[in-house]
């Protein structure tokens, strides 16, 4: 028995009415133009939060660096030992932790303008990282800084972080120095995420929070169960064992 397999034609019917039109963002009836879904975010970002280290790009490649982890690390330990700070062409910026807070401070307001000044075109920032002199962080030993890397040309100035959860008796910031260890989530919510800036630092601070939890973390070695000791500047550790001085890089978890 053959089959026979008929073809029609398709054909429009009256009856049936077309799926109703997307509405767009500024054509919504019923709804009030503060209630209507707006075209586009109003932030455009280049990179996500915690993702435009300005410091980690430079540090991560030894031969862009401006200065090395070992140059870094010795001028630190001489500055730490009281060395002349002139003697030594690295400066060196540390940013105190505190139970994985960093150490934030309130930029100084604008001078009041009078009346004849034009205003000012922008607010100032609302928050900015608090970065000290080694002076400032007392009966800390400098193998527990971790360095983060530097930025700048022939004086270029080291960057590092250390958790000071427990130093005793050290005082970082106060009321009257404007200054006071924060959340990284409450700095988040509080940057401008147009201010480059600021986004920049959000993410030396979420990179220098990953490291040096990473640090009190892994502090024994996987392969034998000895210590592991912090060497090249806090950058990676080593197993203390002498037959087996496994290399432990970081390991940053989400």
């Amino acid at each position: 028995m053959d089959t026979c397999i008929a073809s029609f034609p398709a054909t429009s019917n009256p009856t049936q009415q077309p799926p109703p039109a997307r509405q767009s963002a500024t054509n919504q009836p019923g709804l009030p133009p503060a209630h209507r879904a707006p075209l586009a975010m109003s932030i455009h970002l280049r990179a996500h939060a915690f993702a435009a280290n300005p410091l980690r790009g430079l540090a991560g490649t030894r031969s862009s660096a401006a200065v090395s982890p070992s140059a870094a690390a010795e001028a630190l330990r001489a500055l730490l030992d009281g060395a002349d700070a002139a003697a030594h062409s690295h400066l060196s910026r540390v940013l105190p932790f505190r139970r994985g807070r960093p150490l934030a401070r309130s930029p100084d307001p604008p001078a009041p303008s009078s009346s004849s000044s034009p205003p000012s075109p922008a607010p100032p920032p609302a928050w900015r990282l608090a970065w000290l002199p080694p002076s400032r962080v007392p009966g800390v030993p400098s193998d527990v800084f971790v360095f983060l890397g530097s930025h700048g040309g022939e004086e270029a100035a080291a960057y590092w972080a250390v958790d000071v959860s427990e130093v005793e008796g050290a005082r970082f910031g106060g009321a009257g120095e404007g200054s006071a260890f924060v959340d990284l989530r409450t700095l988040m919510v509080a940057a401008d995420w147009r201010d480059k800036d600021a986004m920049g630092e959000l993410a030396i601070a979420g990179h220098a929070r990953a490291l040096l939890e990473w640090h009190n973390t892994a502090k024994f070695c996987g392969a034998c169960g000895a210590k592991a000791v912090p060497t090249e500047a806090g950058t990676r550790k080593q197993c203390s064992n002498e037959s087996c001085k496994k290399r432990i890089y970081p390991r940053v978890d989400p």
